[in-house]
This record gives C-alpha cells, structure tokens and sequence, in this order.
C-alpha cells in the first residue's frame, strides 16, 4: 500500500471509519443499538430517542440503553458488516408459521440497512444447542434440546424467512453450540456424524459457518469434514476457547467456507465468564483498562491482526466480529486492530 494510501486509511481508521481499511478485511460488530455509542458511531440527535431496560447479571443490575433500528444506516457509516444475534434467541416464524416479534424487528433492520449492506445472522439456538438453559426455582438448570437439529422446522422457521426479509444482504449463517463436558458430550466422530446429517440438508447459500465451543471436539476429523462440507470454522476469541492463534494450527492454518469469507469473533476476555466480562466492561462507551490493558487483549490484538494477514494471502474475505465484553467498547477495539493492520502494512512496505 503507498505511503500516500496508508496516510488516508490512518485518518479514516482514526474517525472510526473501518470500511476500507484493507480489501481482504470487513469490521463489524456484535450487536449495534448501543446507545454508549452516541458520539462514536451514533449522531447526538439519537439521546433524545434512548430507549431503556433494566437487566440484573451476575447478581448486579445493570440499565441497558439502546438506540432506535433506525441507527443502522449510520452503523454502516462506519463498518462493513453487522453481526446480528437476537435470532439467537428465537426464531423468525412460531410453530403455526406465524410472523414472532424477531421477524418484525429483522423486517425493520431491512427497511432501514442500506441496499448494499451486509448482515451476518445466528441461527436460533433452538436448532444447534443439545441442551437449552433454563430457570427453576431462581436457579438455572438445562434441559435435552428436542428441537435439536430438526432441519425441516429451522428451514420453516428461520432460515426460509431471513432470506425472504433479508435476501441478498445475508452474508453468512452463524451456528453456534454451546459449550459441553467431554463426559456430556459425543465423541469428535460422532459428533461429526451427527452434524452432517443436519448440514446436508440445508442450503450452501447463505454460507454456513461453524462454532462449537468444546476444545475437545476440534479434532482433525472435524475440520476435515468442515473442508469437505465447506463450512465455515468461526475463529472465537470466547471464556473457554484456546488463543485464535492456536486455534489457527489445530484447524491446519486453513480457511473452510465454500465461499472464501471467514468469521472470527471476539467475545470475552480467555477465563472470564460472560457476567464478569459484561460487569467489567458496562457501560461500554469506552475502553476499559482492567480489560484492554492485559496481555491477553494484547495477544488477542496481535491474533487478529495476523488472521487478517493470513486472509490476504490465502485471498479470503474476514468478517472480524468485536464484542464490547473483550474490550470495553467495540468500536475502538475494531480502531485497534485496523492500527495494529496499517502498522504492519507500513513496516512491510519499509522492509521493500
């Protein structure tokens, strides 16, 4: 990149404008309606139209503010994809096909996303968890999943309407699974099994990818299949997960999706659990130094940046996903990284 080039992508990164930093890079984030984000990525107009709910985590309880859908046109202002993950939580259409509220919410984020937008979408965990999280009594307990990997109603029920509201913008399909006890769960082969039988009867397009969050499980064979499928493996910088660094080798320093895009999300500090990652980084309008300033964010930083170096010279499209729980504001770990991949363009372009 000429000097002149990486001197104007330094001031855009530099106003938060993560859009062109490198070609074989898109910079997103986990969620948008953030309203910590007025000033950042929102305009000031949007204090006037805060919504707010109260949230008690971790046995704290916390406000959480949120600015209108409406807010997506300016997102894409500054970033290149968008993670959405209330789908997560339950599907597009109920079990008589009729329209829930995600389906609503997903309609508005279409009418208000520019044409050219790209989404990135979690799949309901209805369909890819074994067990689900439940509350009895005040205290959590899970239950066996009996919609787990029930192809025909995830078709029905989220993957046939996301297109229908979404239709081309939809640049990926994210399937995640929660983390399991090697004595809970299958064996890496079996577990394979299992997965491809649900897999093969979903449609390539929008890309499937991939994140299973049990060590064990990302044996040899599994990426193996993931090749073979041609689904995407989701690089997760998450509590229980090793460094993406080492996750990088075990995959055989290969990128899997059919489609050339890769996901890597950064979520929660390595070892800190979701409630303490989220108590440590609210309000989430900032950096937070009890986070940022840890070697591990470092490493997390120096991973990232390498991944993006590794999509440029196997010509793959990275999707790089930031959580406010990594880091204490998304945006400015996105700002982070987007320095940290000019940094290492302007030394190579030295070494020449």
């Amino acid at each position: 990149m000429p000097s002149s080039s990486l001197s104007d992508a330094r001031e855009r990164v530099d106003r938060l404008d993560l859009r062109t930093v490198t070609p074989h890079v898109r910079f997103g984030t986990a969620s948008d309606r953030y309203a910590a984000w007025i000033g950042q990525i929102y305009p000031e107009h949007y204090r006037d139209q805060i919504s707010s709910r109260s949230r008690k985590l971790g046995g704290q309880r916390f406000e959480e503010r949120n600015v209108p859908i409406a807010s997506v046109a300016d997102y894409f202002e500054h970033f290149g994809t968008l993670e959405l993950d209330f789908t997560f939580y339950r599907p597009l259409r109920d079990e008589d096909g009729e329209p829930t509220n995600n389906f609503f919410v997903l309609s508005k984020y279409a009418d208000h996303a520019p044409d050219n937008a790209s989404f990135l979408l979690k799949a309901p965990q209805q369909y890819f968890a074994r067990t689900l999280r439940r509350s009895r009594g005040g205290k959590p307990t899970y239950i066996d999943n009996p919609d787990f990997l029930d192809a025909e109603a995830y078709l029905a029920r989220f993957h046939e309407p996301a297109r229908e509201i979404l239709g081309d913008r939809i640049d990926g399909l994210l399937f995640q699974q929660e983390y399991q006890r090697v004595g809970d769960s299958p064996s890496p082969e079996a577990n394979v099994d299992t997965l491809d039988a649900f897999f093969q009867r979903l449609p390539d397009d929008p890309q499937p990818h991939v994140e299973l969050r049990s060590e064990h499980l990302l044996t040899e064979v599994y990426f193996d299949w993931l090749a073979e499928r041609g689904l995407g493996f989701i690089f997760s910088h998450w509590t229980w997960l090793p460094p993406i660094r080492d996750q990088w080798a075990m995959c055989g320093e290969r990128f899997t999706a059919a489609d050339g895009n890769v996901v890597a999300r950064l979520l929660t500090p390595r070892d800190v659990k979701y409630a303490e990652a989220y108590a440590n980084a609210y309000p989430f309008d900032q950096r937070a130094p009890e986070i940022a300033d840890t070697r591990q964010a470092h490493d997390m930083v120096l991973d990232a940046t390498a991944l993006v170096f590794q999509a440029e010279a196997k010509n793959a499209l990275l999707n790089l996903i930031a959580n406010n729980r990594a880091w204490g504001n998304a945006p400015d770990l996105a700002r982070t990284i987007a320095q940290r991949v000019l940094d290492e363009k302007e030394r190579r372009n030295d070494a020449r």
